[in-house]
């Protein structure tokens, strides 16, 4: 396919994609039609399916391009933050924004997190994104030199992802002024986690976590460093 096509096919799908935001965030989530979508983007309902095959589709194509257009951002939180709450704090606090024009989509989208839906965050579908933010959350852990008993330290990241994981959750439903209620808890329950962590590494402490590590291997098996 010639170059000046493929720059105008993705011109196409960047646009319907931008469509499908706009009414989601003026329809909602259910309420919305790919023919809405269509007659948004000025596009004929055929080409609208040609690119996305249905609103499922489209809430996918979101979560990538959100995940990538993070990644400067993330990139640079890891590489400038100096310790473990630096870096939690960068990475928590750039989801928040980055997700903030989209509240009320990821809010209703939270119905979907049984993990046999293929829109949750949780099942088979979004693995690949799911791995990409549990990656980034190892590189915070790795390059803060958290010290923790190598029966719990492997499964550090997966935590601190679903730690991400319901913070945003509680913040979706935050009715607080600027979602203050959320920032309150982050900040107590941050302090809190680091609190353990620390305590954790102690040496002496050790042997009282050797439960919660056998409850980690149950729950996700083996995971190499």
């Amino acid at each position: 396919m010639p170059r000046q096509q493929i720059a105008k096919s993705e011109a196409t799908r960047a646009r319907i994609l931008a469509a499908a935001l706009q009414v989601f965030r003026e329809r909602g989530f259910a309420e919305s039609t790919m023919r809405e979508i269509a007659a948004v983007a000025g596009v004929a309902v055929g080409a609208a399916y040609y690119y996305f095959d249905s609103k499922d589709a489209l809430v996918m194509a979101f979560y990538e391009q959100s995940q990538a257009e993070m990644i400067p951002a993330i990139e640079r939180i890891l590489d400038e933050g100096r310790t473990l709450e630096q870096r939690l704090r960068g990475l928590i606090e750039a989801k928040f924004q980055a997700f903030g024009p989209n509240r009320a989509l990821m809010g209703a989208l939270s119905a979907h997190i049984d993990p046999g839906h293929p829109l949750s965050p949780f099942g088979r579908h979004t693995a690949t994104i799911r791995l990409r933010d549990i990656a980034y959350f190892n590189r915070a852990v790795a390059d803060s030199g958290v010290r923790l008993p190598p029966t719990i330290l492997p499964y550090l990241p997966r935590l601190l992802w679903l730690y991400q994981m319901g913070l945003m959750l509680y913040w979706v439903y935050d009715r607080s002024p600027q979602q203050a209620h959320t920032r309150l808890l982050f900040d107590k329950t941050l302090h809190m986690m680091l609190l353990v962590l620390k305590l954790a590494g102690l040496p002496v402490l050790r042997p009282l976590f050797r439960p919660a590590g056998e409850l980690l291997r149950t729950l996700y098996g083996d995971i190499q460093q």
